[in-house]
């Protein structure tokens, strides 16, 4: 007999099936009193184990409507080739990836002159609060809110490239405008971290209880010095990140064509 609380059992049973895809996304789950006459539980043994699935983001409630498995459409960004000027793009690196993941992109700006974070002035190596331009975008996926991104330029950046300080979006992406103006980004340093989410973070990104955010902080560098600090802000339970380091040769060797 399992040692699991009732209720963790019947969360456990019910993510394999999820997990299994015996419900699929949008399908409804079946009413608590059918599951409490499965399991042989109570109404409120059964509540607590789909109160854990729900603070897990499997699925959703609704009032007078029961549980949904809550729709998982994953996303995979390559890190390694994000903002390569040596791919082919259609617009800025957003946009590119994921077009050619057959979805589709949206996202809203913002632009604000702001004195610069604590952390951010030690990554551009600029005396804290001085001044720099962030431009914040809310990125979606076929509708649904993908990631949040805020990127910090430092002010004598932006006397260089006066478009990075405009309102709106660069079409061509911020990477390519600024090599076009002889500011080539060569290298980059990431550094990648998880947590739960403040207020703010999970209304825009629309996650659920109980699921954690994907930070992703990359500052630029050119030859001599950064140019740039980008802290992305992913739903982790929608976003898969992928790097390729070294020779790849051994991995595609079975593909077919």
């Amino acid at each position: 007999m399992s040692k699991q609380p009732k209720y963790r059992q019947v969360a456990d049973a019910l993510r394999r099936e999820i997990e299994d895809g015996k419900y699929d996304p949008p399908k409804r789950l079946p009413s608590e009193s059918e599951l409490s006459a499965r399991f042989d539980a109570s109404r409120n043994t059964v509540r607590s184990g789909l109160g854990l699935l729900v603070s897990q983001g499997l699925i959703t409630s609704s009032q007078g409507l029961g549980y949904e498995v809550a729709r998982h459409e994953v996303f995979e960004l390559n890190a390694s080739r994000f903002e390569n000027l040596s791919f082919p793009q259609n617009g800025d690196a957003y946009s590119t990836d994921v077009t050619n993941a057959g979805r589709r992109p949206h996202q809203t700006f913002r632009v604000e002159i702001l004195p610069a974070p604590k952390d951010v002035a030690q990554r551009l190596r600029i005396e804290p609060e001085s001044r720099t331009v962030l431009r914040f975008c809310h990125r979606y996926v076929d509708d649904v809110p993908w990631s949040t991104q805020a990127t910090y330029y430092p002010g004598w950046l932006a006397d260089e490239a006066p478009r990075l300080a405009e309102p709106g979006d660069i079409a061509e992406g911020t990477t390519r405008y600024l090599a076009d103006r002889g500011i080539e980004q060569v290298g980059y340093f990431d550094e990648i971290s998880t947590r739960m989410p403040t207020p703010d973070e999970a209304r825009l990104l629309e996650a659920g209880a109980g699921v954690p955010v994907l930070l992703w902080m990359r500052t630029g560098y050119t030859t001599d010095r950064p140019i740039r600090c980008t802290i992305t802000t992913f739903r982790g339970d929608l976003n898969r990140m992928t790097y390729e380091i070294g020779d790849q040769s051994a991995r595609h060797e079975n593909e077919t064509p």
